[in-house]
């Protein structure tokens, strides 16, 4: 039975406009989904009876299931574990920023692109999410919590490379851009450049966060395998010809590991590597896990605010994320979205300063 809310908003109204009238009835169908995010159609109470029946018989209204939700971290941050159909399981990660709430969603059952210092890709591939399972994460989350929309960010920095699972997704952002921004919804890509070069046709875009990790393209590659596809010179010439709304920059998303890209060298050859793009940084230390390669270290406070200092100093605008949900691994690189033990993990790059 066809899930409506795996269905793009233009495909909702067509398979809708075949049983439904009149047609401001289809109007309160979609504020119902895609506002309401609703899970079964009696509770859309303001549509006749009979007009429900009809939608039940013909057509289906399901999310992911809740299987666990972990006590709040000292941040407030929960993480909530979903099971899928065919018994894969993702995670999606509350985190209260505030006066706003940013909701972290995975697009990908596991994760093909194996980042040597993220547990997710560890675990293989697994496979694309559909739309209802990617707006589930976030309407089960929006419910328990009474998230207003206007108080919300997403971020697409959960399990999986969105941009290799581009149409679900895309069609999930089309039904958040209704009662979201854009300019609040960020995707975080390893630098997938035909993903990227695709999404800058859209006409309307969620922020660009590109992971980049190491200055040098010998580096990047070590650490993110899949980049020797995507090599870094050509993912530079992408972003620089990706088109940023005024007032919107990039994202350089930049993981700190202790003794091999947290050098002040190693911010001074990033700030060079980015020259001229309209981005920020944002250095994000190491989220320290037991199953990652035991030379991955998080750098010292001392280490990470001397990189920071260094692209400062070059003209370079940066954050650095003091990860939420670290102390339930829900921060970034510790979703697994699995209970099992770990497979044994690949095995860790060689360079100069570890060999």
């Amino acid at each position: 039975m066809l899930n409506l809310y795996d269905l793009t908003p233009a495909q909702l109204e067509r398979a809708l406009t075949e049983i439904v009238s009149p047609p401001f009835r289809i109007r309160q169908i979609e504020e119902w989904l895609h506002v309401r995010g609703a899970d079964t159609f009696d509770s859309m109470t303001n549509l006749p009876r009979d007009l429900r029946t009809r939608l039940a018989e013909r057509f289906a209204i399901a999310f992911p299931q809740v299987v666990e939700v972990t006590p709040p971290a000292p941040d407030g941050s929960r993480k909530y574990l979903f099971s899928l159909p065919d018994a894969n399981r993702i995670e999606a990660v509350y985190m209260p920023m505030g006066e706003r709430t940013s909701v972290c969603l995975s697009s990908q059952a596991g994760c093909a692109v194996g980042c040597t210092f993220c547990v997710t890709g560890f675990f293989g591939a697994g496979r694309n999410l559909t739309p209802s399972e990617i707006l589930g994460q976030f309407f089960a989350i929006q419910r328990e919590h009474k998230i207003a929309f206007e108080q919300t960010n997403i971020v697409f920095m959960g399990m999986g490379e969105p941009l290799l699972n581009f149409e679900n997704v895309v069609a999930s952002l089309d039904v958040f851009f209704r009662s979201i921004a854009p300019k609040r919804i960020t995707l975080s890509t390893a630098g997938i450049i035909p993903g990227i070069d695709q999404l800058a046709t859209l006409p309307r875009r969620p922020n660009l966060a590109v992971s980049i990790n190491a200055p040098d393209r010998k580096r990047r590659e070590e650490i993110m395998p899949i980049t020797r596809k995507y090599p870094l010179d050509e993912l530079m010439m992408a972003l620089r010809r990706f088109p940023l709304e005024k007032g919107r920059d990039l994202t350089i998303e930049y993981v700190l590991l202790a003794g091999y890209n947290d050098s002040t060298a190693d911010a001074a050859q990033l700030a060079r590597l980015i020259r001229g793009l309209q981005c920020k940084v944002n250095a994000i230390p190491l989220n320290p896990d037991p199953k990652l390669p035991q030379w991955m270290l998080r750098p010292s406070e001392e280490a990470i605010d001397a990189f920071v200092e260094a692209l400062v100093e070059r003209g370079v605008r940066v954050t650095v994320r003091r990860s939420k949900g670290r102390d339930i691994a829900a921060a970034c690189g510790q979703l697994r979205g699995k209970s099992e033990p770990l497979p044994r993990h690949k095995s860790a790059p060689v360079h100069g300063r570890h060999a």
